[in-house]
């Protein structure tokens, strides 16, 4: 018997502000795609014995290679799309949960290399963000960026991780 069970794949997101010259601007990372480059939040999956918070601070760094920790929780999101994958003759259906993110930003570990895809960071406005909707890799960036920009905040203890996602039991 086949395992039909549903498994959406859970990720995590940051989104971090900072002001320039009285600007502010929000940090993305430009990736390289299938389709292209396109910009994202710091963002991705969640590793196994890891917590969403811990991930979120681990994606950062390694996309962006600033050290960040969440102090609040933006949202929780889902998406859905479907990947056209060559030689197959459906596609993956793939659905996200998002973890998002806001906090504070540390400092940037100049030199560290960046994860493989991730091209460089980018700051940008709001208004930026808008203007270039189809450069975004997930649906769900400018939606946590309005979610951030309407003041939603959610406390961390929201968020409770089993001691066994760490030392899982037999």
């Amino acid at each position: 018997m086949k395992n039909n069970r549903w498994k959406p794949s859970v990720t995590v997101a940051a989104i971090i502000e900072r002001q320039f010259g009285g600007v502010s601007k929000f940090l993305l990372v430009e990736e390289e795609t299938r389709d292209g480059l396109r910009l994202n939040n710091p963002a991705g999956h969640l590793d196994p014995g890891e917590s969403p918070i811990e991930g979120c601070t681990r994606e950062t760094l390694e996309e962006s290679a600033y050290h960040f920790t969440p102090t609040a929780l933006v949202g929780v999101y889902m998406s859905r799309f479907e990947k056209v994958v060559p030689g197959q003759a459906a596609p993956l259906d793939i659905t996200y949960l998002r973890f998002a993110f806001c906090g504070e930003l540390g400092d940037e570990v100049v030199g560290q290399t960046l994860d493989e895809g991730i091209v460089r960071t980018v700051w940008l406005s709001a208004d930026e963000i808008r203007a270039c909707t189809h450069l975004h890799r997930s649906p769900l960036l400018l939606t946590c960026i309005e979610d951030y920009l309407a003041g939603k905040r959610y406390p961390l203890t929201l968020l409770t991780t089993d001691p066994s996602v760490y030392a899982p039991k037999a």
